[in-house]
């Protein structure tokens, strides 16, 4: 659930309230409110089982209104900025509800997959092997080779796949697969649909059954999308990725499939959908007429998510349809991977402002951003106490510390006792946290002082199957 990932905030907060409390009981040094102190080198120690006072607590809670009020200003600022940079205008994009209660015809689904591809001749063959092991195969399967200069395009006709080559190409992702659906889209019948899927992607084999049940049994049901899990591969960075998937796999399930993200990794798209989405374009939705995609978005999937949710779509992402994608290999790659994310994920909620469909992005950014600002001054509050030569250590928030190392080991428990080592560690997992926090500060540094954006594309080769922590 969505308050889970706020965990980290919330433990951060509770350090923050921790800190004062320590540092009022310690100021006053009454002997009546310390159970333990002595001496260790340089340092006092305090072991207290004090709880801190109303006043305190209700400091601390002004403390923290103010904090989260302070974020979602920056947020609303930074997207403001953020639209002006893009050139958008959000007047006339407000909620819509799309008529989906038409009657679809029943009937045998048929799936096209088109999978954008640059320079993936290495992952491609992983990936068309996987749709080939489908339990229901795709009846037909693109690949779209945008400004390849490797074999991508006689690994896909090997496979059997068509090849569609870009022309004039500069929209990245967005801008191939628009060239493609917008010769597909005219020709499409009721009962077609599109699966978009990347080509570091492999899918488990009753993704697309499932996928087209789901579909199938539901006529108002207008997407699927995946769930994703962290390739096989050895390394730390790797290891920290995959417990973050597990994490966001095991939130979707107890949100019962509903979907944040249409993961551009593996989605089904009706075909009418897509068709409804390109129509609305320039007028309700921001981009071109006429374009499924909208090429000024970093995120692509983010954006169609947020797009699809403004017409009233309906969407799920179940359990069943598990894809494997790609992980970074190192800090500097992910690092790069995460900028376009993050600075992608502010753009969209500012080209579309604060909607209902909205609303649910702008609270998880509020989210990330009180998180940074109470675990940094969290850290920073305690090399300040212990240059003051104090050891404060309080029972009673030790136990608010331990509920979250458990959610910690326990959110990955089914991945295996790599995962729980590491999540045991804790430190390990929130320095994680704070790169990624110090991925969204720059991102919103970067809009208000209106840098370049970059696409930030990272090639990673094949990792090895044997796998090291």
């Amino acid at each position: 659930m969505w308050w889970l990932r706020t965990l980290p905030a919330l433990l951060a907060a509770a350090g923050l309230l921790f800190l004062a409390a320590a540092a009022l009981v310690i100021g006053r040094r009454n002997p009546g409110d310390l159970d333990i102190r002595f001496e260790l080198g340089r340092f006092t120690v305090v072991i207290s089982g004090a709880v801190p006072a109303r006043p305190l607590t209700a400091s601390a809670v002004l403390t923290l209104i103010g904090l989260v009020l302070l974020v979602a200003g920056s947020n609303m600022l930074a997207a403001r900025r953020a639209a002006r940079l893009l050139g958008r205008n959000k007047q006339g994009v407000l909620p819509l509800r799309r008529e989906v209660t038409r009657q679809r015809p029943s009937g045998t689904i048929r799936v096209a997959v088109v999978i954008p591809a640059h320079n993936e001749q290495e992952r491609l063959p992983a990936a068309l092997g996987s749709l080939a092991s489908q339990t229901r195969p795709p009846d037909l399967v693109w690949v779209i080779t945008d400004n390849c200069t490797d074999d991508t395009a006689g690994v896909a006709e090997r496979a059997g796949a068509r090849v569609f080559d870009t022309v004039d190409n500069h929209h990245k992702k967005a801008g191939a697969l628009n060239q493609l659906l917008e010769r597909l889209l005219p020709d499409a019948e009721p009962l077609d649909a599109f699966m978009v899927m990347d080509a570091d992607t492999m899918l488990d084999p009753a993704f697309l059954q499932v996928a087209v049940d789901r579909l199938h049994d539901d006529p108002t049901m207008d997407a699927v999308g995946g769930v994703f899990y962290g390739e096989s591969g050895s390394g730390l960075v790797r290891q920290l990725q995959r417990n973050e998937y597990a994490r966001y796999s095991r939130d979707i399930s107890r949100r019962q499939a509903r979907v944040f993200v249409l993961t551009g990794t593996a989605s089904v798209f009706r075909a009418d959908t897509m068709a409804a989405i390109a129509a609305a374009r320039g007028g309700a939705l921001p981009g071109t007429p006429g374009q499924v995609y909208d090429t000024v978005a970093l995120t692509e999937d983010n954006e169609l998510t947020i797009a699809l949710k403004s017409l009233g779509a309906d969407l799920i992402s179940p359990q069943e349809c598990r894809v494997q994608t790609e992980l970074m290999p190192t800090f500097g790659d992910l690092w790069r991977q995460r900028e376009r994310w993050q600075r992608g994920a502010l753009e969209n909620i500012g080209s579309y402002g604060v909607t209902s469909a909205t609303s649910r992005y702008w609270l998880q950014q509020s989210a990330i951003g009180y998180g940074t600002v109470a675990l940094w001054g969290f850290l920073s509050l305690t090399v300040i106490t212990l240059l003051c030569g104090v050891i404060a250590f309080f029972p009673f928030w030790a136990a608010v510390g331990a509920i979250f190392w458990l959610e910690r080991v326990t959110s990955v428990w089914r991945s295996g006792w790599k995962a729980r080592g590491l999540a045991a560690l804790l430190f390990v997992e929130l320095g994680y946290d704070m790169l990624l926090q110090a991925v969204y500060v720059k991102s919103l540094v970067d809009i208000a002082t209106g840098r370049a954006r970059e696409w930030n594309h990272v090639v990673t080769p094949q990792p090895q199957a044997r796998e090291v922590l």
